[in-house]
């Protein structure tokens, strides 16, 4: 231990002797004429690795190209040149007899990255997406937060769709509910025919009017015509148009029945058409009298009665068994409404969720009456609210005898501020009850 500490001593002494305080070697102090063994010993010491110094905190110079080759001394050892003598250099500049660097040198980048930029607060009004929720695998992704498109507005609630009503009553009826045949044609008087179902409909200000006239259960198993007739007109315009609306039954037994009830309904329709302006004008003054004696002249002309004024434009009553009709003036300010006919068939209104049976007695047969018949006749005011039903005796019949099905049409037709669609309305009005197989006609007045 002792002779490693000398051995040591021995070194620095030498090595302070050797190099001056920047750590240049020294070599002014060799011996001229020393031995070979000096100057190896000489040499040694000089070029030995000095200690360890700390690191210097400037950034490391550019490197410089290597100097020339020192010509060896006749020894054959290199020989150091003396220290500089330039003047010092700023600090971070180029050591001395370094090359300037180029120009146009790039800039350094760092490589020490810039702290992130904080990202602003987020909107309260803006939901934050929920913490720990991660889609499961194979869901497609759904954006969240402020990247979320907006809700969709909530849709509307569905009017309630009432069940459709088969039949009424514990046993369904007899015969099938759809066609079944068709009736029999002729190559000469194919315009005789009519459809299995006829269904119309118009709004005029505070009207609504629904109509509809199909073949019963009975005529579609059996291939019958439908022998109930409608007819629905307007005559006029603007307020002082006057809507007409006919609703007939041929004879059963007749095989014209068909085709009487439709040219019935046809014969009193022109009728009134022609006579427009003086029963619009009876209507709004009230002439309740002059109303009635007019129209009864219409309706035997119609039916073909000899004694009428005028020529008969239809075959002779026997053929038709029912001719009901209404009167109703567009103008909102006339709430009167008329009703006459002769035969079979009902009138009805319905009034607070109750059916009132309007159908008014026949009057006396007279010379001026339809031959076979008694004429009817009424005049009302309507109530906002109301619904008039004018139909003929396939549905009058069964709502007058079976309280299940007025209490169901009460309920389906109640409502005045929103009268029913034709397709909910036909399916309305053929709503079945067993023991009642008839044609079916109905003509419905919603008042707003």
């Amino acid at each position: 231990m002792s002779h490693q500490g000398e051995q040591h001593h021995h070194d620095d002494a030498w090595w302070r002797q050797l190099y001056d305080d920047d750590g240049t070697p020294d070599l002014a102090g060799a011996p001229a004429d020393g031995s070979l063994d000096e100057h190896f010993d000489t040499v040694r010491r000089a070029f030995a690795a000095p200690p360890s110094k700390p690191p210097d905190p400037r950034p490391p110079a550019t490197a410089t190209p290597p100097a020339a080759s020192t010509p060896p001394a006749a020894d054959g050892l290199p020989v150091a040149h003396p220290p500089s003598s330039d003047p010092p250099r700023p600090l971070g500049g180029p050591p001395p007899g370094a090359a300037a660097p180029p120009p146009h040198l790039p800039p350094v980048r760092s490589a020490v990255k810039p702290a992130a930029t904080p990202a602003p607060p987020p909107d309260a009004r803006t939901p934050l997406p929920r913490q720990g929720a991660a889609p499961a695998p194979g869901a497609p992704w759904t954006p969240t937060g402020a990247f979320a498109p907006p809700p969709d507005p909530p849709a509307p609630p569905a009017a309630p769709s009432p069940p459709q009503v088969v039949h009424l009553g514990d046993r369904p009826p007899t015969y099938a509910a759809e066609p079944t045949a068709w009736p029999p044609a002729d190559p000469e008087r194919l315009d005789g025919l009519v459809p299995d179902t006829v269904l119309d409909g118009a709004r005029y200000g505070l009207l609504t009017v629904r109509a509809v006239s199909g073949r019963g259960d009975s005529a579609r198993y059996r291939g019958a015509p439908r022998a109930d007739a409608l007819l629905t007109a307007r005559f006029g315009s603007g307020d002082d148009a006057l809507l007409f609306i006919a609703v007939a039954g041929g004879a059963r037994a007749a095989e014209d029945g068909p085709r009487a009830a439709r040219d019935a309904c046809h014969a009193l329709g022109s009728a009134v058409g022609r006579s427009r302006t003086r029963l619009a004008e009876d209507i709004r003054s009230g002439q309740r009298g002059a109303l009635k004696a007019g129209l009864r002249r219409l309706t035997a002309r119609a039916y073909g009665n000899p004694h009428a004024e005028d020529e008969p434009a239809a075959p002779p009553g026997e053929f038709v068994a029912s001719l009901r009709c209404l009167l109703l003036p567009v103008d909102p300010e006339c709430r009167t409404r008329v009703f006459f006919g002769v035969g079979s068939g009902g009138l009805f209104r319905l009034r607070d969720g109750q059916w009132q049976d309007l159908d008014p007695d026949g009057e006396p047969e007279d010379e001026a009456s339809p031959p076979g018949g008694r004429f009817r006749f009424r005049a009302s005011v309507a109530q906002r609210g109301d619904t008039l039903l004018l139909c003929s005796a396939g549905l009058a019949d069964p709502l007058r005898e079976v309280p299940e099905l007025s209490e169901h049409l009460a309920r389906r037709w109640g409502r005045a501020e929103h009268p029913p669609g034709l397709a909910t309305f036909l399916a309305d009005a053929a709503t079945r009850v067993k023991g009642y197989a008839d044609d079916r006609t109905a003509v419905a007045v919603w008042e707003g």
